[in-house]
Formats: structure tokens, sequence, C-alpha cells
């Protein structure tokens, strides 16, 4: 028997949780790039426990620059800006504040015994 599985279930059922770093290895409104499972990820710590990743792709120019970009929020939403061409993303959820044909691929993190976990 053949089971076939629509897209959003298939990543549902193939992801899996990946250890980093220590949290205290980054710095405070700091990005920094991490190779998780052979993807580019940006990862970003804007609280001591609070950390958020994405991907290191830029949408709009596809470099490999995310990390680098520029902290921030849009009310009680965390941000990042492109250090390219400055689009505004929401760390969470991965939207473009300032262009709505882009979106930024965002992860679920956690902390574990002080480890930094991504879901990919």
């Amino acid at each position: 028997m053949t089971v076939i599985l629509d897209r959003a279930e298939d990543l549902t059922a193939t992801a899996t949780w990946h250890p980093v770093c220590p949290v205290d290895e980054l710095e405070l409104a700091w990005g920094e790039a991490a190779l998780i499972a052979g993807r580019q990820v940006a990862l970003f710590r804007t609280a001591p426990t609070e950390v958020y990743a994405v991907a290191q792709q830029d949408p709009a120019t596809l470099a490999n620059v995310m990390a680098r970009g520029i902290i921030g929020s849009r009310g009680s939403r965390p941000t990042i800006a492109s250090p390219l061409h400055k689009e505004v993303y929401d760390l969470e959820t991965g939207e473009c504040f300032t262009n709505p044909d882009l979106k930024l691929e965002a992860f679920a993190t956690r902390l574990v015994d002080g480890f930094i976990e991504v879901e990919l």
C-alpha cells in the first residue's frame, strides 16, 4: 500500500530538533549564522533565554546575509531588517512588513539544558 502525504504533513513528519550551541555563545541583539542539517540558518538572541531562527537567505536578493541584519521591533513583534535592501521581517512568522510578496522562512527554537535547538 502506498500512502501519499500532502506537503504540509510531509514537512511535519520529517521535522527534527537539532542542537546548535550553548545559548551563552550568542551575544544579545546580534545575529550569527549556523549550518544546521545542511541549511544556512540565522540565529538571533533577543533576550537571555529568547532565540529566533530564520533562513540565512534574503528572500529579495537570495544572498546569504540575514545574520547581519538589524534587529528591531514593530510594536511587540521582534523583527529583522535585511542588511541589503532593508526589508523588515517578523522573526516569529517570517512575514515581511515592507513587501507582502516576500516571506522569510522561520524555524521553531527551544532551549534544552542551556543549549539552543532548532526544528528543521
